[in-house]
């Protein structure tokens, strides 16, 4: 591909290159930037190449810490390469604005274009995806270990839902093959991303428990302060438990709200039916059938649960097949 080149090309002019990616980090977007680092690194180890970012999540802690600040001034002097982040306001570190160009590699839906250079595959799994395959693209130029595939096959993983996701293609096995063959310990892999404490387990009980479901079919669930107090989850454990109503027999859509100090967050998730458009209208957006967004109240919460079932009773008035 003709963008895949322009992008190894002006990494090449660059002796500085700076990594960003989107807030409320995840696997796919560390996953890309570390191992795209990495991946950098190893081919051009005349190039210093930064990680700057101030968020943090628990279960991504084993992939390492990020770099420390640096002065403005080598922003300034850098190339940006922006990675998993489908517009500008929800880049962490805005601190790429300082770059003297930039690239967007990314494979959400393309709303907001940005950059000098753009590289984006709305049908990618993943963009780990993407990075492997930039990697193997180049693989003559380019060289890659094993910490680097770990990296990129965690993203891959939990960004696919293990390959469950109807975003999972061959090529998307094809570049898991490619990973797997430089070396990824999957055993262990797996248990630092899925083994639970049994407080977590407590907390399970409970979403079964209060969790509602829609007319027609949406799952919902708020979780108050209280509530992540009394179990002792952080925001990003209790937003996690959207997963747990993935596997209900006619809800095609779930929503988890997770109280913060100022707002409500918003997780949205789908089978078949789309919910980027539900979340672009409360400041939000994301994949067509994982997407996140933003209220401030629970009225408001109730009124996108009802714009959901909604969508979801007019998806399943329109379509058959669904289960």
């Amino acid at each position: 591909m003709e963008v895949l080149q322009q992008i190894l090309n002006k990494i090449k002019e660059y002796d500085t290159i700076m990594l960003f990616r989107h807030a409320r980090i995840d696997g796919d977007c560390v996953g890309a930037t570390k191992g795209l680092k990495a991946i950098l690194t190893l081919s051009f180890p005349e190039k210093q190449v930064y990680i700057i970012d101030g968020e943090h999540a628990d279960y991504l802690a084993f992939l390492g810490k990020d770099d420390a600040p640096v002065a403005d001034e080598v922003y300034q002097n850098a190339l940006g390469i922006v990675l998993d982040s489908g517009n500008e306001a929800r880049i962490s570190n805005q601190k790429y604005t300082l770059c003297r160009e930039l690239i967007k590699i990314d494979h959400h839906i393309n709303v907001c274009p940005y950059g000098d250079i753009a590289w984006v595959e709305e049908q990618a799994s993943s963009v780990c995806e993407m990075v492997t395959k930039f990697y193997y693209t180049f693989k003559d130029e380019l060289k890659i270990d094993s910490e680097a595939a770990t990296y990129l096959y965690t993203g891959l993983v939990t960004d696919s839902g293990r390959f469950r996701f109807n975003s999972t293609s061959g090529n998307t096995m094809r570049m898991a093959g490619v990973l797997l063959d430089v070396g990824v310990n999957t055993d262990v892999l797996y248990a630092q991303l899925y083994l639970q404490d049994v407080e977590d387990f407590k907390f399970k009980s409970y979403v079964y428990k209060n969790m509602k479901i829609t007319p027609a079919g949406v799952a919902y669930l708020y979780v108050s302060r209280a509530t992540m107090e009394t179990y002792g989850l952080t925001h990003e454990q209790a937003a996690a438990a959207v997963s747990l109503m993935d596997s209900i027999k006619g809800s095609l859509i779930w929503i988890i709200f997770i109280e913060h100090e100022t707002e409500i967050r918003v997780r949205l998730r789908s089978r078949f039916a789309t919910v980027n458009q539900i979340a672009e209208r409360y400041s939000g957006g994301g994949h067509a059938c994982a997407s996140g967004a933003t209220v401030h109240s629970r009225r408001e919460a109730m009124r996108l649960v009802k714009e959901a079932d909604e969508t979801l009773a007019k998806y399943k008035a329109e379509n058959e097949g669904w289960l």
